[in-house]
């Protein structure tokens, strides 16, 4: 079995999977969701404090596994780094005391096999990777081969939502508010498309983000419409180059994958495009699409079955990492 342990943002999880199997024996997360809308955002050294008082109550559930495990995983990129750090010295101390190997996994890695819990891999793939941190279109062909086609030139979709709802004065986390408020209003408001003009593939939200608050103050339209209306462009956005992409390349199988692919019109746009391009739609099952210890188990057993090992004394915290360019 493989214990593996998720902190990289503000859930504290753990979870522990056979590794032939790949079956799921143990999952449990702790949302800081409460704690942190106080601010209206993750406050880092608030997160990180809540994960040293929330992990080790996760784990003690977990002993009964101890003495079948092979390896801890642990989430070590990318993420803020005051709570990568708790998992990563919870990791440490588990290698130490039960003489395991370390197995680093990228978190977004993990987004892509959540996709697989309790499931065979699929590939090759183009995955449409959207959370609060990240906007990226990203070709899969395994564990080692991952590379990324396009990302976000700023904000990322999930965070574009949050901060619409800060500007309208929706409670955090803002992606699901925006979401049942938009579903009473109209799409009624001309915003503009962003980058319509550009050629590349690439995403960004900053400008689209702006024209909202530009709308709010001129009062002249129900937050209901605003939220609609903002919605449906950003969604237009993912699609319009995730289209681009397709076009080059005629994938056989797609993902949507992250905190925001829970958005239910989200999916039902990829869904109409997956009937014209004729490619396989896969998203995760709704408990898997937030930050989660399953996902990191489930790569981590492909990392286990390649050998990809590190000593307690060698990983290395890497907020910022990302995946290559395709």
């Amino acid at each position: 079995m493989i214990l593996a342990i998720e902190s990289s943002c503000d859930d504290s999880s753990i979870a522990v999977v056979e590794i032939e199997s790949k079956k799921l024996l143990f999952h449990k997360k702790i949302s800081q969701e409460l704690e942190h809308s106080v601010y209206g955002g993750v406050v880092p050294e608030l997160a990180s404090r809540l994960h040293a008082e929330a992990l080790p109550k996760i784990l003690n559930e977990c002993k009964k596994f101890f003495p079948k495990l092979k390896a801890v995983a642990v989430t070590n990129a990318p993420g803020l780094s005051v709570t990568l750090q708790e998992g990563v010295m919870m990791a440490k101390a588990l290698s130490i005391a039960l003489d395991l190997p370390i197995i680093p996994v990228n978190h977004l890695t993990g987004h892509i096999y959540s996709v697989f819990i309790e499931k065979e891999e699929v590939k090759p793939m183009m995955v449409l990777l959207v959370s609060g941190g990240h906007t990226k279109i990203i070709n899969f062909n395994g564990i080692d081969d991952i590379c990324e086609i396009g990302t976000t030139l700023d904000d990322s979709f999930g965070e574009s939502f949050d901060k619409c709802a800060k500007m309208l004065g929706l409670p955090y986390p803002g992606g699901p508010e925006i979401e049942k408020i938009a579903k009473k209003g109209k799409v009624c408001i001309d915003l503009p498309l962003p980058l319509k003009n550009s050629s590349k593939i690439e995403f960004s939200y900053s400008g689209l983000k702006n024209a909202v608050r530009l709308v709010i103050e001129s009062n002249k339209y129900k937050k209901e419409d605003i939220a609609a209306s903002f919605q449906a462009k950003a969604i237009e956005h993912l699609v319009f180059m995730a289209k681009r992409a397709i076009k080059k390349q005629r994938p056989k199988n797609f993902a949507i994958v992250g905190g925001a692919s829970a958005n239910q019109s989200l999916r039902k746009e990829f869904e109409k495009l997956s009937l014209v391009y004729n490619f396989k739609l896969f998203y995760p099952d709704m408990k898997y699409t937030s930050d989660n210890a399953a996902m990191i188990a489930r790569a981590a057993v492909e990392l286990y079955k390649n050998n990809k090992f590190s000593d307690y004394k060698d990983i290395k915290i890497l907020p910022r990492t990302g995946f290559k360019e395709c």
